[in-house]
């Protein structure tokens, strides 16, 4: 089924840069698709580090699970992905298809089967075929190029529809390193982690303990703070590596999260993360708003989280900004089942500017006709205060079509 690029997707695409020590190539495997790219292989420098965050799923993919594996090491040589197939619920053929993929992956780099990451995106329950992308390897190492990062975000799409990229530039001492990351989602998009499948790529020489400290407390605020329908899939993963290469310009080695010097660089993760986020967010299947819902007030930060999503994955919310309805009833029932302190009198809610709710009843001042034209942006802002504390979140989501039934009920065929 053809499907027209979001209405939210970005206007143009940045200019992704070349990043020293990591190189890129796409193959036409046919996993599922025809005529278009269907796997994707990072090959990485020697003295790679990587780091990962992966589903709570308790369905876990089998490519899910190699990673887990292979992260121990904290070293990378090559990331190998496919769209089209999950490879999960595929129970002992899904390891076979996994083991084949990796040992073909270190032979093609001449690095251990340790040293190998994949994910897998797509339908469940199919088997893999393991020597579509196997038989694709040896050339598509030998051809890899340091540009083509647009291109390694096509190769992984499924439902998306448009690639997903975002850059970074920051200092780390007094050198120039480069962050990238490229990330896949649309449907199956719920936080619990690292929702969908997110690749990030930097420079700067950093040990694995403290790559994998910056990217697990960076999801709190991005990835696990948006939602697209509340399912968290069995293949949610993002991982990062760090070639190193930057050290050959004086970049210093960072081998301890609490160096002072990790500021900046932190700060431009974060960034790039958010951005990565949001334009799932943005490409979620069939739709035609952002969403983004604030909860203050709240007893803790963590219950206003909850809070947040309540309202956030409720499809009567969801469908209520669809049809452009300031139906601020919906919110409060969201607050209400969310099984976190609250007390009716107290709450206040607004969309946009406009305080629709106050105290416990509608405004006094509410205009219908202001909040209804306020709902016709492609862009929406809500925000509940509970009024019985300081606990402060907020989380990202859009809003649930027709075309959004059309698309998953159509999934497999």
């Amino acid at each position: 089924m053809s499907v027209a690029i979001s209405p939210l997707a970005p206007k143009k695409q940045p200019k992704m840069p070349a990043l020293d020590g990591v190189r890129i190539a796409t193959a036409q495997a046919g996993v599922k698709y025809k005529g278009r790219t269907d796997v994707l292989a990072m090959v990485f420098d020697e003295g790679t580090t990587a780091a990962g965050v992966f589903t709570r799923s308790k369905c876990p993919s089998a490519p899910v699970e190699f990673c887990r594996n292979n992260l121990a090491g904290g070293a990378a040589r090559i990331l190998v992905v496919n769209s089209g197939n999950a490879n999960a619920f595929t129970g002992r053929k899904g390891r076979e298809t996994t083991t084949k993929v990796g040992e073909a992956a270190s032979k093609a780099v001449g690095a251990s089967v340790g040293e190998v990451f994949m994910a897998s995106t797509g339908v469940i329950g199919e088997p893999l075929p393991a020597e579509r992308i196997t038989a694709s390897l040896d050339g598509m190492v030998k051809a890899a190029r340091p540009e083509g990062w647009l291109e390694a975000a096509q190769a992984i799409m499924t439902t998306d529809t448009y690639p997903k990229v975002a850059t970074a530039m920051v200092k780390l001492g007094e050198v120039d390193v480069t962050i990238n990351g490229i990330a896949k989602g649309a449907g199956m998009i719920a936080p619990d982690m690292a929702t969908m499948l997110s690749f990030v790529v930097t420079d700067a020489p950093i040990a694995a303990p403290v790559l994998q400290e910056l990217l697990s407390k960076g999801t709190g605020k991005t990835f696990n703070a948006v939602t697209v329908d509340s399912d968290t899939s069995t293949s949610d993963t993002l991982m990062m590596f760090a070639t190193g290469a930057a050290a050959r310009r004086g970049a210093p080695v960072i081998e301890d999260a609490r160096d002072a010097r990790l500021s900046g660089l932190r700060r431009a993760l974060n960034r790039v993360l958010k951005n990565l986020a949001l334009q799932v967010v943005r490409d979620g299947e069939g739709a035609r708003k952002q969403v983004e819902i604030t909860v203050t007030g709240a007893k803790s930060a963590r219950s206003a989280k909850k809070i947040a999503l309540s309202i956030a994955n409720s499809p009567l919310v969801k469908t209520a900004v669809a049809g452009e309805d300031a139906n601020w009833g919906r919110v409060v029932m969201a607050v209400g089942k969310a099984g976190e302190p609250a007390d009716r009198d107290l709450i206040s809610i607004w969309f946009g500017d406009i305080r629709v709710a106050h105290e416990g009843e509608r405004d006094a001042a509410y205009s219908e006709e202001a909040a209804s034209a306020y709902m016709k942006r492609d862009e929406i802002v809500l925000r509940v205060d509970l009024g019985i504390g300081r606990g402060k979140a907020t989380v990202w989501t859009c809003d649930l079509t027709k075309e959004y039934v059309a698309i998953n009920g159509d999934y497999r065929s």
